[in-house]
């Protein structure tokens, strides 16, 4: 199980729901009132009874389904609707027709807002256009005809729902880039927590056993290479970041939760998002440079495996044609619309025409470990080289086709 720090919760909706369990009760007994204050203007008040009855059953009863967006259901939400419709419609049986002619209240009279209201909140203006609609049809079909005053609630209640369940939209996308800057600034502080803590200890018993070993010679020159390989790979880690992040919610209704996460990479199913950048750290060391945006780099996990596979083998290939002193360098970029690694060397580059010689011979490093990887995956790779002047890979895997094989 991973473990999860909680660093704080946000949620603009929440209050929302609270506000709304309170309008249905208080709008419920507004309704009821009014009917109490009329009672002898009723042609048929036993009808009007039997659904007070039930409206009040069901608002009493169904108080937890409003509580969070959670608990409140699509199932919930269309029985909701469909009593508010029912009491509209059963109006001119259980009222005088005089007082209907003269735009009396319906039976559930401002009660059906909460209806709407309830669609705004849980599935923002769309929802609430939707129910706002029926909510009017309803109205005018009981009215006979759509009078002045009918058209003014169906158009009140419409327009205050759609703007709630906008606002709803826009404060749900703040608190998930609010908690979205949070998580980041706290992966940060824990990088600088454990970079310090590494410099302290680590870093520097490594910094020194480089010294003593180059100082002494010998086998011991080879430890102290290799010692300062590790601290280079060391500090690459610290500077990328070890902690990987979620801000996960288990309610939706209670806003965005940012945590400080642990996960293993190698558990990671298809269909979730994999961060790139820890599946390119292991190739940094004392002659490669790995450079990344500073964020995760979210792609499939096959899309991630083999882009990062495609890596190791431009690597390999550094490491036996440009020889083993040869520098590397690994750019990360992400782009809203496609994922770019490219991978730079400071070798003496690549002959004109020795790729092609290279494939006739049989040798497919190039084609199948780089270009066939990403071609599989959808993407594209680009090898430019100058004699002289190095060689530059460049793969691209374009978001909507990330992890979809051809």
């Amino acid at each position: 199980m991973a473990e999860r720090v909680r660093v704080m919760r946000m949620s603009v909706e929440q209050p929302l729901w609270r506000a709304l369990t309170g309008y249905r009760v208080l709008t419920m007994l507004y309704a009821i009132g009014l009917f109490v204050a009329a009672y002898e203007k009723f042609d048929r008040p036993w009808v009007a009874i039997a659904f007070y009855v039930v409206l009040a059953g069901w608002t009493i009863g169904t108080l937890p389904k409003v509580a969070n967006a959670a608990s409140c259901t699509k199932r919930f939400l269309v029985i909701d609707l469909t009593i508010a419709i029912v009491g509209i419609l059963l109006t001119p049986v259980a009222d005088a027709h005089q007082r209907i002619v003269h735009d009396g209240p319906t039976l559930p009279s401002i009660w059906t807002a909460g209806a709407v209201l309830a669609f705004a909140i849980k599935g923002g203006w769309r929802w609430a256009a939707f129910a706002s609609a029926l909510v009017g049809a309803a109205n005018i079909a009981q009215r006979g005809r759509p009078t002045q005053d009918t058209l003014h609630n169906v158009l009140l209640v419409c327009i205050a729902s759609i703007a709630i369940g906008y606002v709803v939209e826009v404060a749900r996308a703040s608190e998930r880039t609010l908690a979205r800057a949070l998580e980041i600034e706290a992966a940060t502080r824990e990088r600088e927590r454990l970079a310090r803590d590494i410099h302290d200890s680590v870093l520097q018993v490594l910094a020194m056993v480089q010294r003593r070993g180059s100082a002494l010679g010998g086998e011991a020159a080879e430890l102290g290479r290799m010692a300062g390989e590790q601290e280079v790979a060391l500090r690459t880690l610290v500077a990328g970041g070890l902690v990987r992040t979620s801000h996960e919610s288990e309610d939706a209704s209670l806003g965005a939760v940012v945590r400080a996460v642990e996960e293993p990479d190698d558990d990671v199913e298809d269909g979730d998002s994999c961060d790139l950048r820890c599946l390119l750290f292991p190739y940094a060391g004392a002659k490669v440079t790995v450079s990344e945006p500073g964020a995760p780099v979210a792609l499939e996990p096959k899309a991630a495996r083999e882009l990062a596979a495609a890596v190791g083998a431009a690597l390999d290939n550094v490491h036996r044609h440009a020889g083993p002193d040869a520098g590397a360098w690994i750019l990360v970029e992400d782009e809203p619309d496609a994922v770019i690694v490219t991978v730079r060397d400071d070798g003496p580059g690549i002959p004109e025409g020795r790729l092609a010689e290279a494939e006739g011979e049989g040798r497919l490093g190039v084609a199948l470990s780089i270009r066939g990887r990403l071609r599989d995956i959808g993407g594209t790779a680009e090898l430019i080289s100058v004699p002289g002047q190095g060689t530059e890979v460049e793969l691209r895997v374009p978001r909507g086709k990330a992890g979809k094989e051809r």
